[in-house]
């Protein structure tokens, strides 16, 4: 029955928010998904959306489908930029990936105001400053 499904545990794989500067010199926020695996990671799929409440209504934004194929082990991959405006909103981004052939998923949460510079840490692999779910 459903309650003899199993559903493994995603461990080593992290969804951040970095700040940066495009050509122009610009600041700009991206979303990067991150490998900390030692294994390549399959078929990797990232869905994003935001929602919550602005000026006392409700806001959803678009749904966002982002399919960036294999990852190798410790790597990087850009999966969309993102305004600044929709940190005021819960920002959602369910990754799915295969590793091994078993189908992992989890879902990474960013809620309000949890993406400003006091919080920019460090992060792995990526070697830039950004705000980490793991």
């Amino acid at each position: 029955m459903k309650k003899d499904i199993v559903y493994p545990e995603v461990t080593d794989v992290a969804v951040c928010i970095v700040k940066e500067s495009n050509d122009s010199g610009e600041e700009i926020w991206n979303v990067y998904l991150v490998n900390l695996k030692g294994e390549d990671i399959e078929n990797v799929f990232v869905s994003s959306k935001g929602y919550g409440t602005l000026n006392g209504e409700e806001v959803k934004t678009s749904l966002l489908r982002h399919f960036i194929g294999n990852m190798p082990a410790l790597t990087f991959n850009k999966v969309e930029p993102i305004m600044e405006d929709v940190f005021a909103l819960t920002n959602e981004f369910w990754v799915s990936f295969y590793e091994n052939n078993v189908l992992y998923d989890k879902k990474f949460i960013f809620l309000p105001e949890t993406v400003k510079e006091e919080y920019l840490t460090q992060i792995p692999v990526l070697f830039k400053k950004g705000v980490m779910i793991k």
